[in-house]
């Protein structure tokens, strides 16, 4: 399993907020679902994304863009269009049928989806993105986007399942085309698979990740002195191997402690730790708060509403 796959797990969609909007100008729409991380498209015509900070993008038919962080932004035709509908939380699960709309009557049409489900793994992919980027259609390579328009279209058994699945798929191929781009800033991490004693590291952390793991046994499995894979690793992955272990250790973690009934010492165990002791003083060290405190505070948190309606 590679490092992108692991990350991503922390942010699949389950009961994925979906909104399909047809606009005829002048129109402007504020999103404000207060989700980690949405992700919007134009099927037909195109639109200016406008966060609140940072510059207008344009966004043509078929590219895809992904927003980071919870604060509303605006989609319009103009990046001067005042906004004239909101949708929140609440509102997000509207339905608009986009073939039901003329191809030739000017109108706009937008698909958007929204991640409500921010676990821990998550935490170290959505610190690699840049508060909103755009990934235009011919770097995706995908024919994925038609099938999310074809299914929102519908109303059958099993769809909201469907679609999750979907809006997945359509946020990894966007990833990858992200990564891939020349000139991206893409993280140490997602380059490091170009080193394969690095890339090999990588793998054996997380797919044993409770292991015992110290440089000098993982340095013994990679086939490399001490010396040779911490200073690779550190070039390519941007930490030394075992603090990397450390904050990977804790993001799974924090993810089963909001995901899962387990209990803390179970938690600490699954993910290399002796006992509650061990892992909370490593918990807090990094994250400010006890594990038990964390879990009490996504368990505070506000459920979705039922997806796509």
């Amino acid at each position: 399993m590679d490092v992108l796959t692991d990350l991503l797990d922390g942010v699949r969609a389950r009961g994925a907020l979906l909104s399909v909007a047809v606009m005829a100008s002048p129109w402007s729409v504020r999103f404000a679902s207060g989700a980690p991380l949405t992700l919007a498209t134009v099927l037909r015509g195109q639109a200016w994304l406008v966060p609140d900070e940072g510059e207008a993008k344009l966004v043509r038919a078929g590219d895809i863009a992904l927003v980071r962080g919870s604060a509303p932004y605006t989609v319009a035709d103009d990046p001067g269009t005042p906004p004239r509908v909101v949708i929140d939380r609440a509102a997000y699960c509207g339905r608009s049928d986009p073939a039901a709309v003329p191809a030739t009557d000017g109108a706009t049409v937008l698909l958007s989806g929204a991640y409500e489900n921010e676990g821990g793994v998550s935490e170290r992919l959505l610190r690699a993105l840049p508060p909103v980027l755009v990934v235009p259609d011919a770097d995706r390579h995908s024919p994925l986007l038609a099938l999310v328009a074809a299914e929102t279209a519908r109303d059958s058994p099993g769809q909201q399942a469907v679609l999750d699945r979907l809006l997945d798929l359509l946020l990894i191929s966007t990833l990858r085309g992200w990564f891939d781009r020349p000139g991206t800033p893409a993280p140490l991490w997602y380059r490091a698979a170009d080193d394969p004693v690095v890339a090999h590291a990588l793998r054996l952390l997380h797919d044993r990740t409770a292991d015992p793991w110290t440089v000098a046994k993982l340095a013994a499995e990679t086939g490399v002195s001490r010396a040779v894979l911490a200073r690779r690793f550190t070039a390519r992955v941007g930490e030394p191997p075992m603090t990397y272990l450390t904050n990977w250790r804790i993001s799974l973690a924090a993810d089963l402690l909001r995901g899962t009934d387990d209990t803390v010492g179970a938690v600490a165990r699954k993910v290399g730790y002796a006992n509650t002791f061990a892992l909370s003083v490593a918990f807090k060290r990094l994250r400010q708060v006890s594990p038990s405190e964390h879990r009490a505070t996504a368990s505070r948190a506000p459920e979705a509403p039922t997806g796509h309606q």
